[in-house]
């Protein structure tokens, strides 16, 4: 091999190197303490337009001083009205970032972990338990962790057979947009024991936080109550103090 193919190959290989340790997602929201995963977003179909052409850098930066614990960004771009490109803008933080899209193709997965993303949210509504372990296998060759979203005791079942580790229940049910943190609790109780329990939608308060870390929970994934507020630090760390 030529002098400067070997060049060529050593500088290849030295961009392939991750930047993140495997499985940061996964490290940061499973610590001691109150781990809040602050979520940044455009709008949604139940909510509107929430905040207009997000300033990414900006809000991820106000979440980092608040104490979140990782960042969760919404890049579904229809109905959200998100994009990939903000997944590298939210990393200037030196969080971890969750993508949050509609998963139904492996292809999705890659393009998420080529843009950046430490973790990426499957749906277990949208998937077999069959499709979750073979979407997990391919994100844990990357060190990207799966976040499989849950909302009822079936859904829970094909997570867990699909072998997640990491299981978020979404308080909100996504047909007519009520939400009951007693869903939460309920299906906490029927997790196996080691998994990473993460909590989704409805919180609002710090007394939300308190009554669902009672109930098992390691994380809490907030986004709208954060982004509404004038000094989202301040907002981060009323949940966490």
């Amino acid at each position: 091999m030529s002098d400067i193919l070997d060049q060529i190959v050593a500088r290849t290989r030295a961009r392939l190197l991750p930047v993140d340790p495997p499985h940061a997602f996964a490290s940061a929201i499973s610590r001691p303490g109150i781990n809040v995963i602050a979520e940044i977003k455009s709008a949604s179909p139940s909510a509107g337009t929430i905040v207009e052409n997000p300033d990414v850098e900006s809000i991820a930066a106000d979440y980092k001083r608040g104490g979140a614990a990782a960042i969760s960004i919404v890049t579904e771009p229809e109905f959200f009205r998100g994009s990939s490109t903000w997944i590298a803008r939210a990393k200037t933080t030196a969080l971890p970032v969750i993508m949050k899209d509609f998963i139904v193709d492996e292809r999705q997965l890659l393009h998420g972990i080529a843009a950046g993303a430490n973790a990426i949210l499957l749906l277990a509504s949208l998937l077999t338990a069959e499709q979750l372990k073979s979407l997990i296998a391919l994100l844990t060759q990357f060190g990207c962790d799966a976040l499989v979203e849950v909302h009822d005791e079936a859904e829970l079942e094909r997570a867990i057979g699909g072998g997640a580790k990491l299981i978020g229940v979404n308080n909100r049910n996504l047909r007519d947009f009520s939400v009951d943190l007693g869903t939460s609790e309920r299906l906490s109780k029927l997790m196996p024991e080691g998994t990473i329990k993460v909590v989704e939608s409805g919180i609002k308060t710090r007394q939300d936080v308190d009554r669902l870390r009672d109930a098992g929970f390691h994380a809490f994934l907030v986004g709208e109550s954060l982004l509404r507020q004038q000094d989202r630090a301040e907002a981060v760390r009323a949940l966490t103090r």
